[in-house]
């Protein structure tokens, strides 16, 4: 018998934002300390920043280092690879991003997220055909970091202390991504849908196609601004429960969890991030 443990781990897109000054963040506090506080918070961050251009493998060895143990970042896949190369070509561009520094959070490097314009239809060739292009270890994407171009020289990171799984979650905003062919590829590519909440602008998808759940909080009724009330937490936590469990799973096992608010404008997600991890607390004492 496994003796593997299912956790939720909740937290908030981006940690870097002027409103939350002197409401989330103590009055006087740095903002060079505010991944810092932030983490001793909350269990995970998402880094929204790679989503808009490749960052400095320096940058990606001070999080790592600023952030306790057992925290966990996921990453934002390139705009660059999503929306401009349509998933097309991309082996390069791949190379570069895992090059830029992705690999030095080592442990603490938790799913990587692709998100899709809206306007992305669901494509199965051009969707199979990308699952295929990424790596699914920490060995297999240094690997590919290798085949980085120029613009990585002198500044890559391109080796792994340790080979750990590389999870990897789409997030996409058109409808025909909830067909039964859909989540077939996702399936045979064990790549998780994410579950993204936006006010009803794009569909939710709430099937488990991956060895993990991620979910993305927008805004229940106002895209990234509205907050969620206790009864809207309630509900997440119990959602959450039945993924954690395997109850609401196909096949019965338990996934991990992943859940970030990113309804950042009015200062509501570090504290609806506490809100429900402190309701998933009560059955996973610890484990939030």
């Amino acid at each position: 018998m496994s003796d593997f443990q299912p956790r939720a781990r909740i937290g908030i897109s981006g940690w870097r934002y002027a409103p939350w000054r002197k409401s989330f963040y103590p009055p006087g506090l740095p903002q060079r300390l505010e991944l810092e506080y932030a983490a001793s918070q909350l269990a995970t961050i998402e880094i929204n920043g790679t989503f808009y251009s490749l960052q400095h493998r320096d940058s990606f060895v001070r999080w790592r280092d600023t952030v306790p143990e057992d925290f966990r970042f996921s990453v934002k896949g390139p705009r660059y690879i999503t929306h401009m190369l349509g998933l097309r070509n991309a082996e390069t561009a791949l190379a570069n991003f895992f090059a830029s520094g992705v690999l030095a959070l080592g442990d603490k490097l938790g799913p990587v997220l692709w998100q899709l314009p809206a306007t992305r239809r669901f494509d199965p060739d051009l969707v199979d055909a990308f699952f295929s292009q990424l790596p699914r270890t920490t060995t297999a994407a240094a690997s590919l970091a290798r085949g980085h171009d120029e613009r990585l020289k002198d500044r890559d990171w391109v080796t792994t202390d340790a080979d750990r799984p590389i999870h990897h979650v789409l997030e996409p905003r058109h409808e025909s991504f909830g067909s039964e062919e859909c989540r077939e590829v996702l399936r045979r590519h064990n790549v998780g849908l994410v579950v993204a909440d936006s006010a009803e602008k794009w569909p939710q998808f709430r099937e488990v196609t991956g060895d993990v759940v991620y979910v993305r909080l927008h805004g229940s009724t106002e895209l990234y601004t509205s907050g969620y009330t206790d009864a809207e937490l309630d509900d997440w936590a119990a959602l959450c429960r039945g993924w954690l469990t395997g109850e609401t799973c196909p096949d019965g096992r338990g996934r991990n969890v992943y859940a970030y608010f990113d309804n950042d404008v009015k200062v509501h997600a570090p504290f609806n991030a506490m809100g429900l991890a402190e309701r998933l607390s009560h059955d996973y004492r610890g484990e939030h």
